[in-house]
């Protein structure tokens, strides 16, 4: 294990932890936990490939706190600095919630970078009036965290998530900046698509997790798949059964690992991926 740390155009200094050998594979946690919500996975994983574990821009150890600074351009700038520091000329992207939106808008800017994707549940594809709601939510989360700490932002809100989620989140609170944490909110005021038709420019093959929370969506999740050129809907879905970042690593690692053995391309799309199908959520 190789612990990396690298500064960026602008001056923030970045971390990274880095396992395995192979092809290389960037795996994104979500926002609120750390690169080590990701570690049970990455070792799953790590027997083929080399997984590249950030702290994310305002998370862990990848300390901002410039709420400007947060854009989903500035992310996906930071993937593409990431992979020139290491000297990568693509790799495989993978993300949870936050890194999977980094990853769908690096494969969208930057598709010769971005040999497959994997989403872990999809967010932050809103109409007009949910993206407001968005932007209330973040805000006042901010609010909280700002006020009494990282704790009191996340406990009147956890309990919309899976159990999973909130693991990773209290487990990542002791080694989060508060002040970091307020400012990353900040991302809640940019677009990252303004529609899900747009993710009909990305060709980049893409395995995608069905969510089933409210900011996760199945129906989101399967619009999204159908919509992706080279989509695929994974047959395993994030939810209540999954207590632990060990659980989600079980749950996903074995059709991440036959996704990537061959990941789908045009025009060769299966009708279904195998696996139990999630139960069909709202969007």
């Amino acid at each position: 294990m190789a612990e990396i740390s690298y500064g960026t155009a602008d001056d923030c200094t970045l971390h990274t932890t880095v396992i395995g050998a192979g092809k290389a594979l960037v795996l994104m946690h979500a926002g609120g936990p750390d690169h080590k919500s990701m570690l049970p996975l990455a070792e799953r994983l790590a027997d083929r490939y080399m997984v590249i574990l950030p702290d994310l821009r305002g998370y862990g150890r990848s300390v901002c706190r410039d709420p400007a600074r947060y854009t989903w351009a500035q992310y996906t700038e930071d993937v593409i600095w990431l992979l020139d520091h290491m000297g990568v000329p693509n790799a495989v992207l993978a993300g949870a919630g936050l890194g999977s939106t980094i990853t769908l808008r690096t494969a969208a800017a930057h598709p010769d970078r971005v040999e497959a994707a994997v989403l872990i549940g999809v967010e932050d594809i809103e109409d007009d009036e949910a993206k407001d709601a968005e932007i209330r939510f973040l805000d006042a989360f901010a609010s909280r965290v700002a006020a009494d700490g990282i704790e009191a932002g996340w406990e009147p809100i956890l309990s919309d998530f899976p159990p999973v989620v909130g693991a990773m989140v209290r487990d990542a609170i002791p080694r989060s900046d508060p002040a970091s944490i307020v400012a990353a909110a900040a991302i809640g005021h940019d677009r990252s698509f303004r529609s899900v038709s747009e993710l009909a420019r990305i060709t980049t093959p893409t395995l995608v997790f069905p969510g089933t929370d409210p900011r996760h969506p199945t129906a989101l999740a399967e619009e999204a798949a159908s919509t992706l050129p080279n989509g695929q809907l994974a047959m395993v879905s994030i939810g209540n059964d999954l207590q632990t970042a060990e659980d989600l690593a079980c749950a996903i690692a074995p059709a991440i690992r036959e996704f990537l053995r061959s990941p789908v391309r045009a025009g060769s799309r299966p009708s279904e991926w195998p696996g139990p199908r999630p139960a069909r959520g709202d969007r």
